[in-house]
Parts: structure tokens; C-alpha cells; sequence
């Protein structure tokens, strides 16, 4: 799929005092291991081998919200983003907002969102064959209270890698940063204090 914009950025969208809240409320709630998809279905990661495989990929804690005080606040950029870039991909709801706390070192690996095959939710009518289409990414710290944890896009061509840019660097906290779940991506190590982000993935039917 060509594509004319990567991706597409609101500068300030959150208020430090909406950020604030989210942190205080996301620290609140309970929190757990990230993992990737390999670790998906396997039930709790019990040995430090499995960890230590885990986070060469990716490390950090997370915590899951569905506050709609949240939601009303960043709903409205969704659509904006989708139609300005140019995607107009057909979008019909949503997943929970994921909580990230990056400390000292940890990082996610070169990724991308979507999966291979829609997901099979019987039980979840909002998710059940429904795919990842459009990531919503923003950095709810200050950029002062934190070094490194910078977001980097790779723009591959076919199986070799292709531009790598660095896409949050120089943006206020508070920005929201929309791509396609397709497009790779990294959040690169923390090297100093801690830095708190807060992601979603927009949803909609299969690509034809």
C-alpha cells in the first residue's frame, strides 16, 4: 500500500493537566508485564529465561484503561488524522487504552501493531473480526523529565529496511501521534528518568 503520509501529528493536543491525570490514574490501576506476540496464549511468564528472552524485545510495565473521560478528549482527532492524511480507511471502534511506564533501560524492540489475521472474539463484538488499523501513540511526560524513549518509524521496501525517522523528538507532551498499525516502529531504551505514554488501536473491518 503507497501511502502519503506515514504519519500524522496533533502538537499539544492534551492539556499538561489532562496528562497529569491520566499518569496519576494509570499509576492507580493495576499493572503487568508487556509482552509480544510470541508470549500471546501462553499464560503467565513464570522463569527469568522466558523473561530474559522477553525483554530483548521489549520492557516495560503497562496497565489497561477505558476511561471515557479519556476517550472524549482524543475521539475527535481519530478521524481528523485518518481523512487529512489521506487513509480514509473504514474505522468502526476501537481497543482500550494501554498504559506505558519506560524506566531506566527499557524499550520496545522494531515492531508493528496489526496482526496476520482479524481477531477471533466470539464473546467481544467490538474486536471480533475486526483488525488494527490506525495506532494512536502520545508521550504523556515532559520531555524534560526523561532522555532517549524516542519513537522511530521504518519505512521499509519489501524485505530490506528502508528510512528511519525519529518522529516525537522536539514535540511537547500532550501530542498525539496517529500511523497504520502496519507501519514498524520502535520505542528506542530510556536512558535517564521515566517516561509514561499512552496508546490505542482503532479498528475496522478486514482490507478487501
Amino acid at each position: 500500500m503507497n501511502l502519503r503520509h506515514y504519519y500524522y501529528y496533533f502538537t499539544s493536543a492534551l492539556s499538561h493537566k489532562l496528562c497529569d491525570d491520566i499518569i496519576e490514574f494509570g499509576n492507580s490501576q493495576r499493572k503487568e508485564v508487556a509482552i509480544t506476540g510470541d508470549f500471546q496464549n501462553k499464560g503467565p511468564i513464570v522463569s527469568s529465561k522466558e523473561l530474559k528472552k522477553l525483554h530483548k524485545t521489549r520492557d516495560s510495565t503497562i496497565g489497561w484503561l477505558d476511561e471515557p473521560w479519556i476517550s472524549r478528549e482524543i475521539n475527535p482527532y481519530v478521524e481528523i488524522a485518518n481523512q487529512s492524511a489521506g487513509w480514509n480507511f473504514n474505522l468502526t471502534g476501537h481497543e482500550k487504552f494501554q498504559f506505558t511506564k519506560y524506566a531506566l533501560n527499557q524499550h520496545y524492540d522494531w515492531h508493528c501493531d496489526s496482526w496476520a489475521e482479524p481477531y477471533d472474539l466470539p464473546d467481544n463484538p467490538n474486536q471480533h473480526g475486526k483488525i488494527r488499523k490506525i495506532s494512536m501513540g502520545c508521550s504523556l511526560s515532559d520531555p524534560k523529565d526523561y532522555s532517549g524513549g524516542d519513537l522511530l518509524f521504518q519505512f521499509r521496501q519489501g524485505t530490506k529496511p528502508g528510512l528511519t525517522v525519529k518522529c516525537a523528538e522536539g514535540l511537547p507532551r500532550g501530542s498525539l501521534i496517529f500511523f497504520p498499525s502496519f507501519v514498524w516502529h520502535k520505542v528506542a531504551p530510556v536512558i535517564e528518568g521515566v517516561r509514561y505514554s499512552l496508546v490505542r488501536w482503532n479498528l475496522g473491518p478486514k482490507y478487501i
